[in-house]
């Protein structure tokens, strides 16, 4: 098990709810383990968020790694150019 600290942004705290959450993931300690989870906690909002938005973990974006326990993963929306 592992415990990663979450905090949303924009549509991401809209889906959430929240703008900052701890979260245990289970055996499968990856980002498609973590977007699964999302998914299934707050549905189809948060799905579209997660379709083409980004994960920042400790200020870097990833797209897959596995995730050691007490990152800090910040969740972002696309964003509009401009």
């Amino acid at each position: 098990m592992a415990i990663v600290m979450l905090r949303y942004f924009a549509a991401a705290a809209d889906a959430a709810g929240r703008e900052a959450e701890e979260l245990e993931l289970g055996a499968e300690h990856t980002l498609e383990a973590l977007r699964d989870a999302l998914t299934s906690r707050y549905g189809e909002p948060m799905a579209r968020v997660l379709k083409s938005g980004s994960f920042l973990v400790d200020g870097v974006v990833r797209r897959d790694l596995t995730l050691p326990a007490g990152e800090h993963i910040d969740i972002l929306p696309p964003f509009a150019g401009g």
